[in-house]
């Protein structure tokens, strides 16, 4: 092979090769953040000369009701802070209990993330479990079932209050319903799901709360979370569709290259 040639193969190596190492690396070091869920509607604006169409997300609205401490609280009271909610009730045998313990995990977790000084703050996080059988949850059974699962009520709330506003509460604000993977009994909100909510109000996740895969990704979206600036995805540092417009005009070049040097080798053969 002649230099001609080889410089030929080594454009059309090189070329793809580098573009497509700088492309992976801009894809692995781009963060995605949590996606946004229950869109209420979307507006149309002009931005830069361009009409642009931006969704307005459900902000999950306020609501008052009374704590293991026998306190009145309300979700508006955490502004600023990372909500993650979930159903239980104190009776309840079955999945419940492993529910609390992964909350009780996932809350002494943030807890010694907390103690570095390069972890933001662990109180930033607020769990909240809304009883399904309020009538029979008093405060002193929530305040029971705490102590039995050493529950920190600085930055955990164990809910009870009225029954319609709870169950209002789940369909109608945090609509769990559509997003679990077994039918809920609309007279018994009986559901695995943890919701993350974040500093606006707005629904981030939903997440199995008996699976560690699961459990594992809500720890990690609340830390991209906690650590944001805001709450937009981090724009990718190149235009996709500028990119594949690039590779074409690569792929061309190399190619009428590639046949300009060996036309002119063979003429002059």
């Amino acid at each position: 092979m002649n230099k001609k040639a080889l410089l030929a193969f080594a454009i059309a190596v090189f070329i793809p090769l580098v573009s497509y190492f700088w492309v992976k690396e801009a894809s692995d070091n781009a963060t995605i953040m949590p996606s946004h869920y229950l869109p209420d509607t979307v507006i149309n604006h002009i931005e830069k000369g361009k009409m642009v169409d931006d969704t307005v997300w459900h902000k999950v609205a306020n609501f008052h009701l009374i704590n293991q401490l026998g306190d009145t609280v309300s979700l508006y009271d955490l502004k600023g802070k990372l909500v993650v909610m979930n159903y239980f009730f104190t009776s309840c045998g079955s999945v419940c209990p492993q529910l609390t313990q992964n909350i009780r995990k996932m809350q002494q977790s943030f807890a010694k993330g907390g103690d570095d000084e390069s972890t933001p703050d662990s109180n930033i996080v607020q769990f909240v479990s809304f009883s399904v059988d309020p009538q029979t949850d008093s405060v002193a059974r929530l305040k029971k079932y705490a102590d039995h699962y050493q529950v920190d009520p600085g930055n955990w709330w164990l809910l009870t209050g009225n029954r319609d506003s709870i169950y209002n509460y789940a369909f109608q604000e945090l609509k769990v319903d559509k997003f679990d993977d077994v039918p809920i009994n609309p007279d018994f909100v009986h559901t695995t799901r943890f919701v993350l909510i974040d500093k606006n109000f707005n629904v981030r996740g939903y997440y199995n709360g008996l699976d560690s895969t699961s459990l594992d990704k809500l720890s990690k979206d609340i830390g991209l979370l906690m650590l944001a600036v805001d709450d937009n995805p981090e724009d990718l540092p190149f235009d996709p569709v500028l990119m594949v417009i690039f590779f074409a005009i690569a792929v061309v070049v190399t190619i009428i290259v590639t046949r300009l040097i060996f036309r002119k080798k063979n003429t002059n053969g």
